[in-house]
């Protein structure tokens, strides 16, 4: 989307102020690296499907089949002066006041600062869009349309915390860790394809023409990669990140936590070692190449997924490891304000009654990310020896996933999108002027991208 006259001279303004007040100390990365050995590990798992009746993503019709639990997975670190929490959640997405009421719950129950939570979604279709503000605001005009409340979404944090609680008991040292991939075949694919002719073609989570089909896959992170805690031979936990969006048929009013929560909970049942799967900056990433809708295609791409985390297993080679290290930095984001994004805009179109559920909820996400633009999002990251983890909010491109892993050549580099995504997309900047949904769906003006790499770059401990 082209921005109004003088907006990227602006915004070029802001940014050279923005930098000038990190250098300042204003807004600076946070580093707190704890070591003195004793480091130790513990699991949690809770069930956070919404009851029978709730409103559900991306129908909004009342949820009437539970064919999977979804779940929230994640591990506790610890050594002797500090406590970490990663958290990775079956839901579509956690905005705004209701991610940050989930970080701040799962804070309190590990006993821990909120900035030492880092809560990520799987993004899968069918479980909650969860807004908590959207829900309050969207109630405010003449007949709402049906829709989840806020109170629904953020009881979801509730069996978290207390799994987490429990989880408390159970720590395990831990000395070793290990780091493997391996390519996933057949599964993803990028959804904007530029044609020789210069043409954009999208091609989603599924497609059933087979001219779109056969086009390439496109710019893709092909790898799965695996982290795995150990101590001595025995593995302890795995995590598991993969860029793509892990739909294959939705719209109905199901939950599953999809292919990748298929994948994952097969692993687990095969193994008998904790999997958690994270879903890395797949933004512009679907399955649809080989997905055409139909369930016979979900178990394929299952298992497809399954043989690459098998496959990243087997080439897992291990470290010892004494000493993490885990870092924050805010970024402050400049909100949109061009047709279609400005305030008497979101309000029409909340108030709309020939609108769908899905147009008038999203107007009402638009508009409370334009209420709260001004409070910085905290990007996180937890070091290990040479590994690195990344936890970036919204629906982040591939292309910031590759970034990380080439400004950091020397290291063994995952990225976890899908935290607070109260920004909707995070796109390049020359996506805008290529057209195509995602930028048209995102929260943040084209210029965004600056930031976002500085954070990755400070993340990343590089000048």
């Amino acid at each position: 989307m082209s921005q109004q006259p003088g907006s990227r001279r602006k915004f070029l303004k802001s940014v050279s102020a923005f930098s000038a007040l990190t250098a300042l100390g204003g807004c600076q990365t946070s580093l707190i690296r704890t070591g003195g050995g004793g480091l130790q590990i513990s699991t949690f798992r809770a069930d956070v499907t919404p009851d029978l009746g709730t409103p559900i993503y991306s129908s909004y019709k009342p949820l009437e089949t539970v064919e999977h639990p979804l779940l929230a997975k994640g591990i506790i670190l610890q050594d002797r002066r500090e406590r970490y929490v990663l958290c990775a959640v079956d839901w579509c997405e956690l905005c705004n006041s209701t991610y940050e009421v989930f970080r701040k719950r799962i804070a309190e129950a590990a006993k821990t600062d909120v900035s030492h939570v880092a809560v990520q979604t799987v993004h899968p279709h069918t479980a909650p869009m969860a807004d908590g503000d959207a829900s309050r605001l969207i109630e405010t005009v003449n007949d709402p349309p049906t829709h989840p409340t806020a109170e629904s979404f953020e009881k979801g944090a509730e069996p978290i915390a207390a799994a987490v609680s429990d989880s408390l008991k159970d720590f395990v040292p831990f000395d070793r860790i290990g780091v493997g991939q391996a390519k996933v075949e057949r599964v993803a694919g990028n959804r904007r394809i530029i044609t020789a002719d210069g043409k954009m073609v999208t091609r989603m989570s599924s497609c059933q023409d087979p001219a779109v089909r056969a086009l390439p896959e496109g710019l893709i992170d092909p790898y799965v990669k695996t982290i795995t805690f150990s101590r001595g031979h025995q593995p302890l936990v795995r995590m598991h990140y993969y860029a793509t969006h892990p739909q294959s048929f939705y719209g109905d009013p199901r939950a599953t936590y999809d292919f990748p929560g298929i994948a994952r909970e097969e692993l687990q049942t095969k193994e008998n070692i904790f999997q958690v799967y994270f879903t890395g900056c797949g933004g512009d990433i679907a399955a649809g190449k080989y997905n055409d809708g139909k369930p016979p295609a979900r178990a394929e791409l299952a298992q497809r997924l399954l043989a690459g985390m098998e496959a990243s297993i087997a080439a897992t080679t291990y470290t010892p490891v004494e000493t993490l290290s885990w870092r924050t930095h805010p970024v402050t984001f400049t909100t949109r304000n061009d047709t279609g994004y400005t305030e008497p805009e979101c309000f029409a179109k909340m108030a709309d009654t020939s609108q769908s559920t899905n147009v008038r909820y999203t107007a009402a996400q638009v508009q409370v990310w334009r209420n709260r633009a001004h409070r910085p999002i905290e990007f996180t990251a937890l070091q290990l020896g040479n590994v690195h983890i990344l936890h970036l909010p919204g629906e982040p491109m591939v292309e910031f996933q590759l970034f990380a892993q080439r400004v950091r050549r020397d290291a063994f580099v995952t990225v976890a999108g899908y935290g607070d995504c109260g920004t909707a997309y995070i796109c390049t900047e020359r996506s805008f002027p290529e057209g195509g949904y995602e930028p048209s769906a995102s929260h943040l003006v084209p210029e965004s991208e600056i930031l976002v790499r500085d954070a990755i770059r400070r993340l990343l401990d590089v000048a």
